[in-house]
């Protein structure tokens, strides 16, 4: 079996260029890969596409990759508190398309899976499916694109919505045990768009907060056919988005 581990994530980052495009798990600042994201700030790459269900916030996460520009167009579900996201999406410094979250998740898993596109009830009868939402504006706030319109099929006297399967050139994926061979454990609730975004890269890349020698059968979450490199990070800090406390 093949040894996926990675000595540091500045090498495990060092073939990713200007212009990719990477998914990104994670769900608010849940399970989020911050440092690989870190490294790859550092690194100073750019005009990226991100795909992942929210950019993290104002300073945190993707949110810092945003801040610096380097993200050039968004594929994601939520645009959220992150000031800076709004911002450069409606000043037209950001290309957004909009995804309803399941179908992000599906179009992750289906991309994983080698299929081309499926059909959704998700998004019928709206702007969405019409090709009526903004994905980019001019410095003047007029828009300067709109979505495309959905292929709509019937079946069984039902509409669905045509969604194709994402397969980016990398993902970043954060997992609290791996092992050598790429089998990941993730931690409750990291366990979100972790697996879809690792099975859709071409080249999937994990920050593990613990390295293993082998986990057991019953432990993986997602195996280490998905996976091509790991790195371990030692153990991180979640973030908290609303903090809220009583008086």
């Amino acid at each position: 079996m093949i040894n996926k581990t990675i000595e540091s994530v500045e090498e495990a980052v060092a073939d990713i260029s200007d212009g990719a495009s990477i998914a990104v798990g994670g769900f608010g600042l849940v399970g989020i890969p911050s440092v690989l994201i870190a490294a790859l700030r550092e690194r100073g790459t750019g005009d990226l596409t991100i795909i992942s269900n929210n950019l993290g916030t104002d300073g945190f996460g993707l949110g810092l990759l945003l801040q610096d520009g380097r993200i050039s167009r968004s594929i994601g579900s939520y645009l959220g508190t992150n000031k800076e996201y709004a911002r450069r999406y409606l000043s037209g410094e950001l290309t957004v398309e909009f995804t309803p979250q399941g179908t992000l998740a599906e179009r992750m898993r289906a991309g994983g899976f080698g299929i081309p596109a499926f059909y959704t009830k998700a998004g019928v009868g709206t702007p969405l499916a019409s090709g009526d939402i903004p994905t980019r504006y001019n410095t003047d706030g007029t828009v300067a694109e709109y979505s495309a319109p959905k292929e709509i099929r019937e079946f069984n006297g039902e509409q669905y919505v045509m969604e194709e399967g994402l397969r980016p050139d990398f993902s970043f994926v954060h997992a609290k045990r791996a092992d050598h061979y790429g089998n990941l454990s993730f931690s409750k609730t990291a366990q979100n768009f972790n697996p879809d975004a690792a099975m859709c890269g071409k080249v999937t890349i994990v920050q593990a907060e613990t390295l293993v020698e082998e986990l057991a059968p019953e432990e993986i979450d997602l195996p280490g056919i998905y996976v091509d490199r790991v790195v371990e990070v030692g153990p991180q800090e979640t973030g908290i988005e609303f903090r809220t406390v009583a008086e």
